[in-house]
């Protein structure tokens, strides 16, 4: 990265609300560099919880923006100047002057109307949001009487027209070609002017894309965005030439959440439907239909509630669930008017599924050619690009599936016409192959494996059928809304008016999904059998399911990386690194990634790491004597396991109130439970003990993590009168549901123990098929580009065990980070396991933990370590 860009970070004002601490000011200053810097940048960037990551990425991502637009004015003036050439002085200056002051009249008036609206949303806000018009939707409002089954459920006549643009369409959200042509029609892809209507002039400029996991972290980083103030995007000058921008009220920054139909739909017709392929579908349904039209789509008759909805939509900083109110009170589709706000929006927010499709982000119109990207919590990023393109099916779901079409043919067989008798039956020889290679499979031994992608669709000749159209035709005809609506009714129909109907499962749309996956196998990609128990498959008997793996992200990912001015993958755990510059960007020059680990914004005395290698001092500090080596051959050692209980013992005797126990798997801290529950002669057992001096909770696979943590709080700051315990002790499982996104902050993990090292199984047929991609991928690569072919071999393996540690190492990192979660929280960490004291994990920590782990902790016992935390917790007394 260019020096000077890296000193004019250093100077810049990031108009944070606060005063920065140093950590955030590095972190702001690397942010504004890669997107300075731009042409494919890459940033990939730590900043533990508590720091204020969301605040920082928001002042310097906006304060770039802002300066960016401001040298986009700057550059218009040069041109004009440029082009002036030789003209006197006093003509330049005064096509300058003009210039100037055309693009300051544009910038207020939209200024002054989109203040005007902020400023009628809060007299609306403040006298509360009263009796508004309702429109009803007569095509889908509860229904009375009689159903016109033909009318409501059988398929229109379909035709193959072979657009390939809308074979990713519906299934994920997208929009159907009716749709865009009813947009273009109305002006929503092209943007009619009105002659009698003043709107708002946008202009389609650079925009940071901001995307986070779930909502509720979208809906965070909004209320985090509100916070400061940033100057206008355009320089204010005198005639003098000097600058105003200081003496200019700050400019609002425009927003804009996007999300789903399911999120967002207002026809209550259509969103009591509750599944999205079912939403979207219906949706789909009432934009082709002649008779029944959805009351709020956008059209001629209500373009200026559309354009009201934009201009109120970027004048006031909206999460989700205000962009849906807003388009109720103006009685036009949220999801659908959204889109003509895109180009005046300055910052795009979406969850991860909308950023990570390609097809979503085309459906959606977001455009990532010259923009910026940043994702959040970018720790969990690979697993999410392997979730957006995953899919299953169960034996059970097409055993439902054929059910229902079987009811669907028998009711309607006779009316099916030209194509969609063909097609009906091709999707029935489809389901039936499937449920056939499932059957055998399920008899055969073995609980999991990888499935001959050859064997699935060999039965009843349904490997001659055209997967393409078969996706193309269910998608277009909406073949399974229909099927399970008529099933649904049908239930419904013939169900004892005493019982609750029996509601059909979106069986269907499950199988376009999974043929979408199997039509885009590749060398990335696998297909996995695994039988599951009664208890696993919730029908009360034995099930088999069909996954679809991804096991690289780097092609998935490559349309992002390659299209972006820069991204930002941002986070509190992102340590170690390596696997995002390799598996997400690996051909991108060491030049163009930029890392960095920030320290915590705690005082060094505010927290405690140590490494427990053994319960007994090494007086040679080399082999510590009676390790602790969870490793998956010598971790169900009951002496180990006593060993581990009485080290816990005396740590609850030291620390005060929570103590949080992360296990590497259930079944782990199912058997260390079940040994620490057996008694020893004449006293009483470990378990026993520890209830003694905390109260203990313990984490289940299947069991609530909310009614866990809220007994686990309360029994810290609200104990009973009559409690003889002193705080609380929770046993967790790493990767489990309290190991992210749960705050132990404060009194509720003053101390946070990881026993071992939590790798995943290696032998599972998905790890397997997952390490030997990496390692032939690896050495594919190596090899093309002229590594010496036995060298290639070995680092081909290293990048494969890498892999590996890693992900055992991420997990480990995202557990350690429950703990501390702001400036004055204090906590100690015990990483108990030997190997926690090599060199090779320890580079592995985040940067914030390494440098505190007390060096050569993991020789020095037990003994040492009741030394340190009596002595860290003693210096804490009163704080």
């Amino acid at each position: 990265m260019a020096a000077d860009k890296v000193d004019a970070a250093a100077e810049l004002d990031f108009h944070h609300p606060f005063t920065p601490y140093d950590v955030q000011l590095e972190f702001m200053r690397a942010v504004y560099s890669v997107l300075e810097t731009g042409d494919g940048q890459v940033g990939i960037l730590e900043s533990p919880t508590g720091t204020g990551k969301s605040l920082s990425l928001i002042c310097a991502a906006l304060t770039w923006l802002r300066n960016h637009k401001r040298g986009k004015y700057e550059s218009s003036f040069n041109a004009v100047a440029d082009g002036m050439q030789g003209e006197p002085d006093w003509m330049i200056e005064l096509a300058l002057k003009r210039k100037r002051e055309e693009l300051t009249r544009t910038w207020e008036e939209r200024e002054q109307q989109l203040n005007k609206i902020r400023q009628r949303e809060r007299v609306q806000e403040d006298k509360g949001r009263g009796n508004k018009r309702q429109r009803v939707d007569h095509s889908d409002s509860d229904r009375k009487g009689a159903v016109d089954e033909e009318k409501e459920f059988l398929i229109s006549d379909w035709h193959d027209t072979q657009d390939e643009d809308n074979i990713e369409g519906e299934a994920t959200g997208g929009l159907s070609k009716e749709t865009r042509d009813l947009m273009e029609k109305v002006g929503l892809g092209g943007y009619k002017r009105r002659e009698d209507e003043k709107r708002v002039e946008t202009e389609d400029e650079i925009k940071i894309y901001y995307t986070s996991r779930t909502h509720s972290q979208l809906t965070q980083f909004i209320s985090e965005l509100r916070r400061p103030t940033f100057p206008p995007s355009i320089p204010q000058k005198t005639d003098g030439g000097k600058d105003e921008q200081g003496e200019r009220e700050g400019e609002v920054v425009k927003q804009l959440p996007l999300s789903s139909r399911q999120k967002l739909c207002i026809n209550p017709g259509v969103a009591r439907l509750g599944s999205l392929s079912a939403i979207n579908d219906r949706c789909a349904e009432l934009q082709q239909s002649k008779s029944t039209k959805c009351a709020f789509m956008p059209d001629d008759e209500n373009l200026k509630a559309t354009h009201q909805f934009r201009d109120t939509v970027l004048a006031t900083l909206p999460d989700i669930e205000d962009v849906y109110r807003i388009g109720k009170e103006m009685q036009v589709c949220p999801y659908y008017a959204s889109r003509t706000a895109i180009p005046g929006a300055e910052v795009i927010t979406l969850p991860y599924p909308l950023l990570l499709q390609k097809s979503a982000r085309d459906a959606l119109g977001i455009k990532l050619e010259g923009n910026v990207v940043i994702i959040d919590e970018a720790h969990n990023i690979m697993d999410a690009v392997a979730n957006v393109h995953a899919a299953e099916i169960r034996l059970s779901e097409l055993r439902r599936a054929r059910q229902m079409l079987g009811v669907y043919v028998k009711r309607f067989g006779k009316k099916l016409q030209g194509e969609n008798r063909i097609m009906v039956a091709h999707v029935g020889r489809v389901v039936e192959s499937l449920t056939e290679f499932l059957d055998t499979t399920l008899t055969k031994g073995g609980n999991d494996g990888i499935a001959d992608t050859n064997l699935l669709l060999k039965a009843r000749g349904a490997d001659q059928i055209n997967l393409y159209k078969i996706i193309r035709y269910i998608q277009e005809s909406k073949l399974a809304y229909k099927v399970e609506s008529y099933v649904a009714h049908a239930e419904e129909q013939a169900s004892d008016p005493a019982s609750v109907p029996r509601k059909s499962t979106p069986v269907l749309h499950t199988l376009v999904s999974f043929l979408t996956a199997l039509t885009n196998l590749s060398n990335e990609g696998r297909i996995f059998y695994e039988k599951l128990q009664p208890t696993q498959s919730g029908i009360g008997n034995a099930d088999i399911k069909l996954s679809y793996l991804l096991l690289s992200p780097t092609h998935a990912f490559s349309s992002i990386a390659n299209s972006a001015r820069a991204v930002i993958l941002a986070g509190g755990t992102m340590t170690p690194f390596e696997d995002y510059t390799a598996h997400l960007f690996p051909t991108l020059p060491p030049t163009k990634i930029t890392t960095l680990s920030c320290g915590h914004v705690i005082p060094k005395t505010n927290l405690c790491v140590w490494a427990l290698g053994s319960t007994l001092p090494s007086p040679t500090h080399s082999n510590a004597l009676d390790p602790f080596m969870f490793t998956f051959s010598q971790r169900s050692d009951k002496k180990m396991i006593r060993s581990l209980g009485l080290t816990l013992l005396n740590v609850c005797s030291a620390v005060p109130d929570g103590v949080v126990m992360f296990f590497p798997s259930y079944g782990y801290l199912d058997e260390v439970v079940a040994v620490w529950q057996t008694a020893e002669p004449n006293t009483k057992s470990l378990w026993d003990r520890l209830a003694l001096k905390k109260t203990v909770f313990r984490e289940s696979k299947g069991g609530s993590s909310d009614d866990t943590l809220q007994e686990y709080t309360q029994a810290i700051l609200d104990p009973p009168k009559e409690a003889t315990t002193r705080g609380a002790l929770l046993l967790s499982v790493v990767g489990g549901k309290m190991s992210e996104g749960i705050n132990f902050s404060d009194r509720l993990g003053r101390c946070v123990l990881i026993v071992g090292l939590p790798y995943p199984n290696s032998n599972s047929p998905e790890w397997k098929a997952r390490l030997e991609y990496i390692e032939s991928s690896t050495l594919s690569r190596l090899t093309d580009s002229g590594t010496d072919k036995g060298r290639a071999v070995e680092e081909a393996k290293q990048a494969s065990r890498d892999f590996y540690e890693n992900a055992c190492m991420r997990a480990v990192n995202q557990s350690i980070g429950r703990a501390i979660r702001h400036r004055n929280d204090y906590a100690a960490i015990v990483l108990i396991d030997k190997r926690f004291g090599t060199r090779q994990i320890k580079q592995k920590l985040p940067k914030w933990i390494r440098s505190e782990l007390v060096e050569g902790s993991q020789y020095k016992g037990l003994q040492g370590l009741m030394g340190a935390l009596s002595g860290f917790f003693r210096g804490k007394r009163g704080t």
